[in-house]
């Protein structure tokens, strides 16, 4: 059993998500222009599919269309759900929705005399594998921020979702601050609107903890800067700010005023560092590929399927 072509040209997308996952990783910001191309790339390819199966008689016609219906009006959707939900971020969503138009059914490699993906689930909507491996796979990721704090001593409850960190580290931090003036909260100020804040007083971060009751009073602002969007890779290496009027990052003034006491006056702070999505999609992607559906097999051991 040889790959059809529409198959092989999948493939294209592996890398496409690994160089997206690094990315994330380091920015935690993709470009929105990378999604369109890949859209158009994955609806030619099921058109191209069309086109052969067309008129889509007999049991595998048929299947094939329940599969592409399935993910292109199901799975695509739950990005964008997702998303709305505050579930997933923008780039999460785009994602998914492109995952769901490339990858409608399961393909089929041979490699070495093996059939990959070995492992195929009974609907055989491909999407759905990547979308679930991808959720196991981020569950993973507390455990292992719990291993880390364990293995430094410091273990608690929240060790599965933040961890302390130096507070002059914050500057080249993605995440979230674990807590504020009133004591540890998931709810805390984002990094990126601290950076923003920063940027748009034009101030730094050592210069707010110097002088946190003076900078720290709006009669202080004086003139102000553009804010960027909060990205670390963007903008002047001020750590700045903006005045967050309109819920930057879920950012509102009182999350603000919190998370400033907080910065201002502790050497370490609880910050949760949070994973991009697109990171463990990018795995699930690859490991969906080879293995298959981690979780179809996972319920087949205990006999569910």
């Amino acid at each position: 059993m040889f790959a059809t072509l529409p198959d092989l040209l999948r493939l294209i997308v592996v890398p496409v998500f690994a160089w997206a996952a690094l990315r994330d990783v380091r920015t935690r910001r993709l470009p929105n222009r990378m999604w369109p191309p890949l859209y158009a790339f994955g609806v030619l390819l099921l058109l191209w599919e069309v086109a052969v199966i067309w008129p889509f008689a007999g049991f595998e016609g048929r299947l094939f269309l329940v599969q592409a219906a399935i993910s292109v009006l199901f799975v695509a959707p739950l990005g964008y759900a997702f998303w709305y939900l505050g579930a997933f971020g923008g780039a999460d969503a785009k994602a998914l929705i492109a995952l769901a138009l490339l990858f409608p059914t399961f393909p089929a490699y041979e490699v070495a005399g093996a059939v990959f993906p070995l492992v195929e689930t009974q609907i055989g909507v491909f999407s759905l594998t990547i979308l679930t491996n991808t959720v196991l796979l981020g569950l993973a990721y507390p455990l292992g921020l719990a291993a880390l704090n364990l293995g430094r001593g410091e273990f608690s409850v929240n060790a599965f979702f933040a961890r302390p960190v130096s507070t002059e580290s914050l500057s080249d931090r993605h995440g979230r601050l674990f807590e504020d003036d009133t004591g540890e909260t998931r709810n805390g100020l984002d990094l990126d609107a601290l950076r923003m804040y920063l940027r748009w007083r034009g101030l730094t971060l050592d210069q707010l903890r110097t002088e946190p009751d003076r900078l720290r009073d709006p009669a202080s602002v004086d003139e102000t800067f553009d804010p960027t969007d909060g990205g670390t890779h963007v903008g002047p290496r001020t750590d700045g700010g903006a005045e967050i009027d309109h819920g930057a990052y879920g950012t509102d003034a009182e999350t603000l005023r919190g998370g400033l006491a907080v910065v201002a006056r502790k050497e370490r702070v609880l910050v949760s560092p949070g994973m991009p999505f697109v990171v463990p999609m990018a795995v699930g992607l690859v490991v969906s590929l080879t293995y298959g559906d981690a979780l179809f097999a996972l319920l087949g051991v205990v006999g569910v399927v």
